[in-house]
């Protein structure tokens, strides 16, 4: 069995260096013609985002922040995988393994892993501790880029099944949002043996034909919500799903291209009422996307929806489920919806504040949220 060996991030200078000079050489587009996002970004918000980066973001600061974990890297399947590994000063806290998706990262969970790990020191109990684990997908961030075909959500979850045998963890948790949700999801029907329930803030359900003629206002909201992201919303994936190779070249090679491609998600897809800043300071954006820049990962973190895309996401799931649905998720769902697939769905909560990066967003409600969910199934 390989080795678990402690991990900091330490990004070379010279990387710095090289964004700097990238940053300064940058060719613009024109203005966006409407007076909207329609047609993307805004010319002058990137602007505005790429002057914080070049002035005023201080990387080595963000770096110390996120240093501030225990993190970690093993081999598993044949590539070593980096992962936060905060065991809580509770001995006895249930492991639990959170999962990021795209366009996030590690970074979501900042705000919640503290919380989480140490429930005392943020109004909760004792009781409420858990053992964080928080990997990073391969492809993404810091762990290593599948370098053949296979690595789709449920080899990811093998993954992730792997890493808690090897952390000594014979029972555990499991929660995600976005690809998160997937690899969740994927996780706690492959390892039932071990993940004793999951926590889901983007669960994937079809419509129930069978509720069509009586839909709820919420089932009316999903189902146009639904709409809109087939019209007018997922072009990103189209993309990511069918050629990624070809995206990665602009993704690598431009940081502007990489905000961009970035920001844009965050902006349609969180509690912002119209800007991303409402929710998240400039800092916390570019931590997340330079989770992406530094590591080069345009290409191999496009490649999850190549390899998973078209996977079975009606299948009848089992095991112990709790699901939090915020108002701005892409893919709202319906208690009775989810339950048809969800067969032991113990827990539901509609928020009414919160997006697609719930985490990120509203992390003492992401908390509360989780805390729930697992009392139901302890």
């Amino acid at each position: 069995m390989s080795a678990i060996t402690p991990f900091k991030i330490d990004i070379d200078e010279q990387q710095l260096t090289d964004l700097q000079q990238r940053l300064a050489l940058t060719r613009w587009p024109e203005k966006e013609t409407p007076t909207d996002w329609s047609q993307g970004i805004p010319l002058s918000y990137v602007k505005e985002l790429v002057e914080y980066w070049k002035t005023s973001y201080n990387w080595r600061e963000r770096e110390t922040l996120l240093n501030r974990f225990d993190q970690f890297k093993t081999e598993i399947n044949g590539l070593n995988i980096h992962f936060i590994h905060q065991r809580s000063k509770v001995a006895d806290a249930t492991p639990l393994i959170i999962t990021h998706g795209w366009p996030g990262s590690i970074v979501e969970f900042q705000k919640v892993i503290e919380p989480l790990t140490d429930p005392e020191a943020f109004g909760g109990k004792a009781e409420d501790a858990f053992h964080v684990i928080c990997p990073s997908i391969p492809g993404y961030a810091f762990s290593d880029k599948p370098a053949e075909t296979g690595w789709d959500v449920s080899k990811v979850a093998d993954t992730w099944a792997q890493l808690m045998a090897k952390l000594g963890y014979d029972k555990y948790f499991a929660q995600g949002g976005d690809w998160g949700s997937m690899i969740t999801t994927a996780l706690g029907m492959q390892d039932p043996e071990h993940c004793m329930g999951i926590h889901l803030n983007m669960p994937i359900a079809a419509p129930d034909p069978e509720t069509m003629t009586d839909l709820s206002d919420r089932e009316k909201m999903a189902l146009a919500a639904m709409q809109h992201y087939q019209d007018s919303d997922s072009g990103y994936s189209k993309q990511q799903s069918t050629r990624p190779q070809t995206l990665g070249y602009g993704l690598v090679d431009s940081p502007v291209g990489q905000v961009a491609w970035i920001v844009e998600k965050f902006h349609a897809w969180m509690d912002c009422n119209g800007h991303p800043e409402n929710v998240v300071t400039k800092d916390e954006l570019l931590d997340n996307v330079m989770m992406y820049w530094l590591p080069a990962t345009g290409a191999s973190s496009a490649r999850l929806y190549w390899e998973s895309f078209g996977g079975d996401n009606s299948a009848e799931v089992k095991i112990a489920t709790g699901c939090s649905g915020f108002p701005k998720e892409i893919f709202p769902s319906s208690e009775r919806w989810l339950a048809k697939r969800f067969t032991n769905l113990v827990y539901y909560n509609e928020l009414n504040a919160g997006g697609h990066f719930a985490a990120f967003e509203v992390p003492d409600v992401f908390v509360q949220e989780v805390r729930a969910c697992f009392k139901k199934m302890s």
